[in-house]
């Protein structure tokens, strides 16, 4: 402890700036940050649904009508739940360039909005779902960078070396005393990093069930809140005397895990089969059915011209007894012959000579 008193604080400086000028725009890093994160979600998803044989170009057409709806579910989100954040003007209600979505209605209007383009382009929602989770986490990782620029996501008074130094605008009241706060913000980050990593390992390396990976996203987003909210003391709404999204972050980490539980123990549909690739058997070429000939499908044709099968062994059996009635003599005489040879066979074992054997394989 005495040496750590002799050592220098250490902390993370608060932003200089928030932002910075384009000709007569101006900037924000915050938003800048999401634009980033969402642009690498697609390079991420992109490749994740190439790989499972799906077209890239479907992944631009749902973030075309999916990235709005997140901002719009975001937003409504924040203000129902942070209604003392919104800044007091008309436009207040809109102005996500200042801060404030909420993560949970982002995905809950982005994934219904998702679902409804990808059913009609008659694509496998779970599949899809499970590729675009890690490109969610990475998003909002990025994303997380823009909170640091707001001075904004950071939890208690902290003298760890890596306590975020917060201005005096910027602390919540009762906390003006203090200089450096836990980044609740860059602990996201790392987290969200670290989940879409594993996400993506499991999904090369283990037999991952569709919807599996996105309920495993939820899961482990949802509980890493319960800790941060535990943490932060900027200003949200309380219930019971606790954070309200400790509350959400609660609920959806239980229904997660429920619902990874519930799709990899459900029993998966049977994939339909074309009648006109099914021999006899009942399996198809897919199956490993030898089709060669006196495999399956000549026991199938044997038994579908049973009658003619019949016929020709009935024929052939008549035409054998004929010739033995014809050539009786002739047999009666080959039976003779055969004794004489049986008993020549066995005088020359006796001698001790070799026998000869035919019909070698």
């Amino acid at each position: 402890m005495a040496l750590m008193s002799l050592l220098p604080h250490a902390s993370i400086p608060s932003p200089p700036i928030n932002g910075f000028h384009l000709g007569p725009l101006y900037i924000r890093f915050y938003g800048l940050m999401y634009v980033v994160g969402i642009a690498l979600a697609l390079v991420v998803t992109r490749r994740r649904w190439r790989a499972k044989g799906g077209s890239p170009d479907l992944v631009d057409e749902i973030a075309l009508w999916g990235v709005p709806a997140g901002i719009i579910g975001g937003r409504i989100y924040f203000d129902i739940t942070t209604p003392a954040e919104i800044p007091p003007h008309w436009w207040g209600v809109f102005a996500v360039w200042q801060g404030g979505l909420g993560i949970w209605g982002g995905i809950a209007l982005a994934a219904a909005v998702g679902i409804w383009r990808l059913r009609r382009a008659g694509v496998d929602v779970g599949e899809f779902m499970d590729a675009v989770a890690p490109g969610i986490l990475f998003a909002q990782a990025i994303g997380r960078v823009g909170n640091y620029f707001n001075q904004e996501l950071f939890g208690g008074p902290t003298s760890l070396p890596w306590g975020l130094q917060i201005a005096p605008e910027f602390r919540p009241p009762g906390y003006e005393q203090f200089s450096t706060f836990h980044p609740t913000f860059l602990y996201e980050l790392i987290w969200d990093a670290a989940l879409a990593g594993l996400l993506i390992w499991l999904g090369h390396h283990r037999n991952i069930r569709p919807y599996g990976l996105f309920a495993l996203y939820v899961t482990g987003y949802s509980a890493f809140r319960i800790f941060e909210e535990s943490l932060r003391v900027d200003y949200s709404q309380y219930f019971l005397g606790l954070r309200l999204n400790f509350f959400v972050a609660s609920v959806l980490t239980v229904l997660g895990i429920v619902w990874f539980i519930y799709t990899q123990r459900r029993t998966p549909k049977l994939r339909p089969v074309d009648p006109s690739a099914v021999d006899g058997t009942g399996l198809t070429s897919a199956d490993g059915v030898d089709s060669a000939p006196g495999g399956p499908e000549d026991l199938a044709g044997s038994a579908d011209n049973g009658e003619e099968v019949g016929g020709n062994d009935e024929a052939e059996s008549d035409g054998r007894a004929a010739a033995d009635e014809a050539d009786g003599d002739e047999v009666d005489s080959d039976e003779a012959d055969g004794k004489d040879g049986a008993d020549k066979v066995e005088q020359t074992a006796a001698a001790g000579e070799p026998v000869a054997e035919r019909g070698e394989r």
